[in-house]
């Protein structure tokens, strides 16, 4: 039943067929509540629509910026009039911070209200909304990638654990888990609609991308999951219920969650033990600890390969040795 589950969100997503709307290369699916979730854009992005306007979090790759921002025209066009009011990042990299410019200029940022409840609007466009160490890595230059331009950068950040906010009737709340996928991840929690948008500490089609020069860390990584476990409920049978869209990849719930948890977990205890026995990094390469995962997750080619994973791995889990 599960894996029928499964194929039906594939198809949804990638046809566009029953509940899912697409535009060229930008695929619209309804999650739940008034939660959607567009593929296509390089990162999975999330989308909430309401009567006070749109909230977006994640703004895809720079090249699929203008197909993205069609897509959210559309979708909010018969709900409503409002324009776009914040952008939340997951995090600092391109394929998920790449829009945030041209997004950034199309909204109008809430700056109050009268006695009516009617909202004004400023004219600097939308606020953005991330970490503070988004905004650091974003305006430094890392090795040979300058900085991000100005226009692109969040113009809210928070230090904290945690920030909350609350947008067309609905509670948003944003934890900070610390040295995960990077050290300025953000994992989104919409309370009614009761979806949560995970960044790239999860994902549906690679190992998961540690971050070493951002401070990311496997041990992060795998509290981070864990901490996702505990604000997602399943329904019936342990389908459905809290519905999780990561940051590559298809639509999940909480059992695939826990699968992936489970799998990363497994490979870390591996690589631990081999780090603690003293193999060097070539003899743990060797000893292959991804292989029964890698199916499902490997890759010899592309921007994130197994090889490159567990080298990470070993170094994250051999620094703190």
């Amino acid at each position: 039943m599960k894996s029928f589950l499964r194929f039906l969100l594939a198809v949804s997503v990638l046809s566009g067929f029953a509940y899912a709307r697409q535009t060229p290369g930008v695929h619209i699916l309804h999650v739940q509540g008034n939660v959607y979730m567009l593929v296509g854009a390089g990162g999975n992005v999330a989308v909430q629509v309401g009567s006070d306007g749109v909230l977006m979090v994640d703004t895809g790759t720079a090249e699929m910026t203008d197909q993205l921002l069609a897509a959210i025209k559309e979708l909010a066009k018969p709900i409503t009039k409002k324009p776009l009011r914040y952008i939340i990042n997951t995090h600092a990299h391109p394929d998920h911070t790449g829009g945030n410019e041209k997004a950034r200029a199309m909204g109008r940022t809430i700056t109050g209200g009268n006695v009516a409840g009617n909202i004004s609007d400023a004219a600097e466009g939308a606020a953005i909304y991330a970490h503070d160490n988004v905004l650091k890595a974003m305006s430094t230059r890392r090795g040979n990638q300058p900085p991000a331009p100005q226009g692109a950068w969040p113009t809210d950040t928070y230090f904290t654990e945690n920030k909350e906010l609350f947008f067309n009737g609905e509670a948003l709340q944003l934890f900070h888990p610390k040295e995960a996928h990077t050290d300025g991840d953000t994992i989104v929690f919409f309370r009614r609609s009761d979806v949560v948008l995970t960044g790239d500490i999860f994902s549906t089609t690679t190992y998961p991308i540690i971050d070493l020069q951002n401070g990311g860390s496997l041990n992060g990584i795998v509290d981070a999951l864990n901490f996702i476990l505990d604000i997602t409920i399943p329904a019936d049978k342990q389908e459905g219920g809290t519905m999780v869209i990561p940051g590559h990849g298809r639509l999940c719930d909480e059992a695939d969650v826990v699968e992936y948890r489970d799998m990363v977990t497994i490979i870390r205890d591996r690589i631990q033990d081999m780090v603690k026995k003293g193999m060097s990094l070539e003899q743990v390469k060797a000893a292959k600890p991804t292989r029964d995962y890698d199916p499902l997750y490997g890759s010899t080619t592309g921007v994130w390969t197994t090889d490159m994973f567990v080298e990470a791995a070993y170094k994250s889990l051999a620094a703190k040795k």
